[in-house]
């Protein structure tokens, strides 16, 4: 069996049981009036999707950790890199699961504080770089115009800042039905074409795991979402990009092909600072794609554009590799 054909598998089991599960975990959630609390500082118009299902990132977290498990058993892909890249989806899901949990099941609203969410996302991360640096990692990172700047010790910093940074920025982006599904299964996509080009399979068979999972959670959590992702989703996409840019070495394709994350993620950093300076706001309201709803355009433009735009630079990226 040649190795496209083998790719199929992975894509093809984690599509399968999240199309399966949802329906029960949906109905579970629904029966339990287990849902979503909109936020007041959210937007009023997000109130009527108060008690929608949430927490649906189990599904394909789950789905992710199984097909791994398959595939290795089939002789697919199996290495240190696809265990390493689980157990970050894995760790980091479940930072976002316990937030999660403590919503719903012991009605606070704001679940973990930030300070507890950071140290646990800093302490796996350290975790992540130690791992890897006992695997002969050699601490060089990849600028793009520079390739393989010697960083030493300094990278585990620079590892740390990556993954905290690109969780909390996938995070941001989860506020609209659709949106991070759509923008994380490209952001994947382009992942696992460059695992594809260095032959790196087992990280080639993570993302098309995760890929397979969002392709399926794509069809409960289009407008209008019978489930949310929630953080236990969410947190986790942000981390297992950034920890396949590191083992690909390709640290800074992360940048063009997250450019939907980083533009969320600054859009909440420039409204955040000039209204401390001003007290004035430049957008209408951040994440950014909430000034765009409040200025009429609908969920699915807003879903349609964000991933055109991810899409393009993704292809670009990949051009420029």
């Amino acid at each position: 069996m040649g190795i496209l054909n083998k790719m199929v598998w992975p894509f093809a089991i984690s599509f399968l049981i999240v199309v399966l599960l949802m329906p029960v975990i949906i109905r579970y959630f629904r029966e339990k009036q287990l849902g979503q609390v909109t936020r007041e500082e959210g937007p009023s118009w997000h109130e009527a999707k108060s008690g929608t299902p949430t927490m649906g990132g189990v599904v394909f977290i789950l789905s992710t950790i199984m097909t791994a498990a398959v595939v290795s058993i089939m002789g697919i892909g199996r290495s240190l890199s696809l265990g390493l890249l689980v157990g970050v989806l894995v760790l980091y899901g479940l930072i976002g699961f316990a937030d999660d949990f403590i919503k719903l099941f012991m009605k606070r609203n704001l679940g973990l504080t930030s300070k507890q969410k950071a140290i646990a996302q800093v302490v796996i991360s350290i975790v992540f770089y130690l791992v890897i640096l006992m695997n002969g990692f050699d601490n060089q990172i990849n600028l793009g115009f520079v390739q393989n700047v010697p960083l030493g010790l300094f990278y585990g910093l620079f590892a740390v800042i990556w993954m905290v940074g690109f969780s909390n920025a996938t995070n941001l982006t989860d506020g609209i039905d659709g949106l991070m599904a759509t923008t994380g299964t490209i952001a994947y996509a382009g992942y696992a074409y460059i695992a594809y080009q260095q032959q790196e399979w087992g990280i080639l068979v993570f993302a098309l795991s995760v890929i397979g999972g969002l392709v399926g959670f794509f069809l409960f959590n289009k407008k209008p979402a019978k489930i949310f992702m929630g953080d236990v989703g969410s947190l986790a996409l942000g981390a297992g990009l950034a920890a396949m840019s590191i083992l690909l070495n390709v640290e800074w394709t992360l940048l063009l092909i997250g450019i939907i994350f980083v533009v969320e993620t600054a859009s909440v950093m420039i409204q955040v600072t000039y209204f401390k300076k001003t007290g004035k706001r430049i957008f209408k309201m951040s994440p950014i794609h909430h000034h765009f709803e409040m200025i009429d355009w609908s969920e699915w433009k807003i879903v349609g554009v964000f991933g055109t735009i991810g899409l393009v630079a993704a292809i670009i990226t990949l051009a420029l590799l």
